[in-house]
């Protein structure tokens, strides 16, 4: 994946934003962005990238494969596994840890959970899960599409959408809608700085928070 100027610059301000920042102006905005009960496996970890998209069912008689596709990913990529919320069988363990983080991935997101946690740990190689069990998902699992939309935590993730994860969990916001949820995301950030240096200077909270329209900075515009 190729990083353009546009990409890089938006790319930025992501990492100026928190979740909680975009999760206002989602709300603003209209959108489902917040990924229910995916959060890190570590809350230091952050993941800003675009999605690459994989959505797998269960075996039938044709037991298929768990996919190989991690060698061709790369930076400002982020792995989005939909295994259908299943906490049975894992998609994601060590192997693919190490390839991702040589390969300077940006982060691994799924509806499901993930085996070999030190190793992630270890390698500080952020990955948003539904937990941790050890349980393959060989045999158990196999690819139905790639590159195609999935659900994560009630969200729908196409790919490119743009994905912005923190200590709070993993918020997804749709590629043709990027520049407008940064905007509103910036403008919701600045003004709760704005109250938090209102209270440090002595004023109170209710006043500070009147002062910027806190009460209605996600409200549907």
């Amino acid at each position: 994946m190729s990083t353009t100027p546009e990409t890089a610059a938006i790319e930025q301000v992501l990492t100026e934003l928190s979740c909680t920042d975009v999760s206002d102006a989602l709300d603003r905005l209209g959108i489902n962005g917040q990924c229910l009960g995916i959060m890190p496996l570590d809350r230091s970890f952050r993941i800003v990238g675009q999605a690459w998209t994989l959505r797998y069912g269960p075996v039938g008689e044709d037991p298929g494969t768990v996919g190989d596709y991690i060698d061709e990913l790369g930076p400002s990529q982020v792995v989005v596994l939909d295994n259908q919320g299943r906490l049975d069988a894992t998609v994601w363990g060590d192997l693919l840890t190490s390839t991702a983080s040589r390969n300077a991935v940006a982060g691994t997101v799924i509806d499901g959970v993930c085996r070999d946690v030190d190793r992630a740990l270890s390698m500080q190689y952020p990955i948003y899960s539904r937990g941790n069990w050890m349980r393959t998902g060989k045999d158990r699992v196999r690819v139905e599409a790639v590159g195609a939309p999935v659900s994560i935590g009630g969200v729908r993730i196409e790919p490119g959408d743009w994905l912005l994860g923190d200590g709070d969990g993993i918020v997804n916001i749709p590629v043709a809608r990027i520049h407008e949820v940064l905007a509103a995301a910036q403008e919701i950030r600045d003004a709760e700085e704005h109250i938090r240096q209102a209270v440090e200077a002595g004023k109170s909270l209710r006043q500070a928070r009147a002062d910027y329209g806190y009460h209605t900075l996600q409200t549907a515009r």
